[in-house]
């Protein structure tokens, strides 16, 4: 009677032991992370998140070390060294990696999103998972979008509010044959030079204009030296987070799921410092004494039909199936 008693005791331990969850598997780990941008950038904010969500998902063992301005390389080097499976992660913006992957090339196209609710949208929805499956296809796993913002006009000669305004202004522009086209198909004179000599070009008037973010607009002081800046919203490149695909094969599938998690937790956090610190610097930009001009929705969509040139001409070394995908995408919501 009493091994009978003993056994159906067993049984049922056996029966509520199955019933519990499984303990989540963590390994202590040191993640390190990669930044090309300095820690008062809002990536900074977007790691701290990151890092907090993780310690406390893994119960302290999954650590992150940040590296900052460059530490562990540029975007493209640390880039490489997650593929060789050398490092775990970088935050890295999309364009250095069109060498890697030609198919981001379409984050350069100009006039892709009217606004950040539409790159929000496309960035975490289908096309991000299309562009999420061509990267692990070259040995990087992209947990996440984070912002690295719009692009915007200044310049020293007159407000841009239609398309044909860019005729004639020398506007200085990224080495990228994308941004290049961009503006000569505006009927501007697009000058690639190295970002620091712009302030020295533009007090001169060796050229007219340039194009960044507001922020960068704001910290680099260009507003001392231009008169006009047009809220162009002419380009739109995200941050991608990276993790090695060989680094990552070694995860469980919880820690799989707690850096997915937490870099979703970190975007959340570096796009609402990302877009306050861009309101902040335009307000100070304003205070400078810079005219400052919106574009009207048929002028915006103007520059976005004349764009379309650029588009047609990169789609084959971008990918047709990418760029066509992009597109559909875009005309589904808008339609909305």
């Amino acid at each position: 009677m009493k091994t009978l008693k003993y056994a159906l005791a067993a049984g049922v331990a056996v029966t509520l032991l199955s019933a519990l969850p499984a303990a989540a598997q963590f390994t202590e780990r040191n993640i390190r992370l990669s930044n090309g941008v300095n820690e008062d950038h809002p990536n900074g904010k977007g790691v701290d998140k990151f890092k907090a969500c993780l310690t406390e998902k893994s119960g302290g063992k999954m650590k992150v070390q940040g590296f900052w301005g460059g530490a562990l390389g540029g975007d493209l080097q640390a880039t490489q060294a997650l593929r060789s499976g050398t490092q775990e992660m970088v935050v890295t913006s999309s364009s250095p990696l069109i060498g890697i992957l030609p198919e981001l090339g379409v984050f350069d196209l100009p006039f892709l999103f009217a606004n950040e609710k539409e790159a929000d949208t496309i960035l975490d929805g289908e096309f991000g998972k299309h562009i999420d499956a061509k990267l692990e296809g070259v040995g990087l796993v992209n947990v996440a979008y984070w912002e690295n913002g719009f692009r915007n006009l200044t310049n020293s000669r007159r407000p841009v509010e239609k398309w044909e305004d860019f005729k004639g202004l020398k506007v200085r522009v990224m080495q990228n044959n994308v941004f290049l086209d961009t503006f000569k198909n505006m009927g501007a004179n697009a000058v690639p030079m190295a970002f620091g000599e712009v302030f020295t070009a533009l007090e001169t008037k060796a050229i007219d204009g340039q194009e960044n973010p507001f922020v960068t607009i704001d910290t680099s002081k260009f507003y001392e030296v231009q008169k006009y800046l047009s809220v162009t919203r002419h380009a739109y490149t995200p941050f991608l987070v990276l993790y090695s695909k060989k680094l990552w094969d070694g995860l469980s599938k919880d820690e799989q799921a707690a850096v997915r998690d937490c870099a979703i937790a970190g975007r959340d956090e570096q796009r609402k410092a990302s877009r306050e610190l861009g309101q902040a610097s335009l307000a100070k930009i304003k205070g400078a004494g810079i005219v400052v001009n919106e574009l009207n929705e048929q002028e915006a969509n103007r520059m976005r039909d004349q764009a379309k040139a650029v588009w047609e001409k990169h789609a084959a070394t971008i990918g047709p199936e990418t760029v066509k995908m992009m597109q559909a995408e875009l005309d589904k919501m808008r339609k909305k």
